[in-house]
């Protein structure tokens, strides 16, 4: 069970690397895409902090138990 946290944590906290930087590249971008993307790419990174966030408090009230 801790494995499978901790590839979620690990995956959560990719995922969120991940949607930053593709928000990051759309403001860079500019132009019409940026103005059409960049607000929904920053919406994704607060969704996947708040799975990271969840994921971590799972682990640590997990590890607190076992």
């Amino acid at each position: 069970m801790e494995l499978i946290i901790n590839i979620v944590i690990g995956l959560a906290m990719l995922a969120v690397l991940g949607s930053l930087f593709a928000g990051f590249y759309t403001v860079m971008r500019g132009g019409e895409f940026a103005r059409a993307n960049s607000n929904k790419f920053m919406r994704y990174r607060v969704a996947t902090q708040a799975v990271a966030v969840v994921a971590l408090t799972i682990g640590f009230i997990y590890k607190m138990h076992h």
